[in-house]
């Protein structure tokens, strides 16, 4: 454990002086409704939260930009498959410049939420911001609101402390990560770096400095339609088939799929899980008594870092995909007639960086200091730090509370970890920067 100076502990014990304004900053961001967009859908209160965050950073003298990205357009990205705008819905970069022979460091955060749900089911307004037995209630709470206002939190009390970094920070913060990772592509294309930065997720104070990356895939089955209440010759014959039964042979490659990859030297990762292929949605069928002449499977696909193809992407993943599936077909007389038809619908490349990096052990350092003990760990979804160290800037997610509550009805997070949270960034700012 590290000896911290009396600088350092002055600038802990403001922050923990100042746990009820920084428990109304986190509250206040949860009272915006910033949930989770289908694509199409109108803004929320996305650009209210961002000129909430910007009016603070502007106040401790950052300089400030509010912008909204280029509108996607379908097709054009192998990442964001659909047409996708930003109307509404502006990223934020507040640049605070350091004085110069330190190291730079990115805060980042997204300010999307998944949707709360059936409503009734809830204890508390989930856009509320309720303060209850010590904890902090709402959507995005947890994930990630909380740890966005402690980083901010952290800033504004270097600033009132008059502790001057050496080195600039980045703190940004985006829409659409839980959709497409569309808002984190932005920051980085508008030119965000850094030596590098923090994701606010909420790690229980570990360093996720892995993750996995995932891309969905369809699925046609072909079958021909038929009435389903009468007696149907052979296929040969004419008669109808149906394709939901035809489906099985998917199913059951993908089964095989699943427990090879889960033995596999290359799907193997310290820190995750193994890839997996999860059949998730069916759709198809064209009355209910009409044999199904198509159906549609939707699989959620993730893969560890090490299965990335030289193209950036999961080509490999996608090609073992293909072949396996249509193999398994092929020993099907009717779907060896008709091949399955795939379509890829998007992908989140995964990303790692060193479990030794300067800024892991600065943070994990940092953490104890406050009396907490975080680890270095990763994270079996994706997250938007595989999107700037793909860019460069080496990231990870450190943050409060855990994932226990996330995406999850009654989603809090603790106001003492709140607090431990922004003191420990404090820390990692006044240190990394330092230098």
């Amino acid at each position: 454990m590290s000896d911290m100076t009396k600088r350092e502990e002055r600038l802990i014990a403001r922050i923990r002086d100042g746990r009820d304004e920084l428990t109304a900053l986190a509250a206040e961001l949860i009272t915006c409704d910033t949930t989770a967009r289908d694509p199409g859908d109108p803004a929320r209160d996305e650009e209210k939260l961002q000129k909430i965050l910007a009016a603070r950073l502007r106040a401790i003298g950052a300089e400030v930009q509010l912008f909204e990205p280029q509108a996607i357009v379908a097709g054009q990205s192998p990442t964001i498959p659909f047409a996708l705008d930003f109307k509404g819905r502006p990223q934020l970069i507040a640049r605070l410049p350091g004085s110069g022979g330190g190291r730079s460091l990115v805060l980042n955060g997204h300010i999307d939420a998944v949707p709360p749900g059936d409503l009734t089911q809830w204890s508390v307004d989930p856009f509320k911001g309720v303060v209850r037995d010590d904890q902090l209630w709402g959507r995005g709470a947890n994930d990630m609101k909380g740890g966005i206002a402690g980083f901010l939190f952290a800033l504004e009390c270097l600033q009132r402390e008059g502790i001057a970094l050496k080195g600039g920070v980045v703190f940004c913060t985006n829409t659409d990560e839980e959709s497409s990772g569309a808002g984190g592509q932005a920051l980085v294309a508008r030119g965000v770096s850094g030596d590098a930065g923090m994701c606010a997720e909420p790690t229980n104070f570990d360093a996720w400095i892995a993750c996995r990356g995932y891309l969905i895939v369809s699925v046609k089955v072909r079958g021909r339609a038929g009435h389903a209440e009468m007696p149907m010759p052979h296929w040969q014959a004419g008669g109808a088939v149906n394709a939901i039964d035809r489906l099985e042979v998917v199913l059951g490659a993908i089964r095989r799929l699943r427990e090879d990859w889960r033995t596999r030297p290359d799907h193997e990762h310290p820190l995750l899980a193994p890839g997996d292929i999860v059949p998730t949605q069916v759709t198809g069928g064209e009355w209910p008594v009409t044999y199904p002449a198509l159906v549609t499977l939707l699989c959620d696909v993730q893969y560890t870092p090490s299965r990335v193809g030289s193209e950036g992407y999961c080509v490999p993943v996608r090609d073992e995909i293909t072949a396996r599936l249509s193999a398994a077909a092929a020993s099907d007389p009717w779907l060896a007639e008709r091949p399955l038809e795939f379509e890829f619908l998007g992908e989140a490349v995964p990303a790692e960086i060193a479990p030794d990096h300067p800024l892991v052990v600065t943070a994990l350092q940092a953490a104890s200091d406050v009396g907490r003990r975080g680890k270095v760990g990763g994270l079996d979804s994706w997250h938007d730090p595989a999107t700037f160290v793909r860019a460069g800037t080496p990231m990870f997610s450190f943050g409060p509370g855990g994932f226990g509550t996330a995406h999850a009805l009654d989603e809090r997070v603790s106001i003492d970890d709140l607090v431990d949270h922004s003191a420990a960034t404090a820390l990692v700012a006044m240190r990394f920067c330092e230098t």
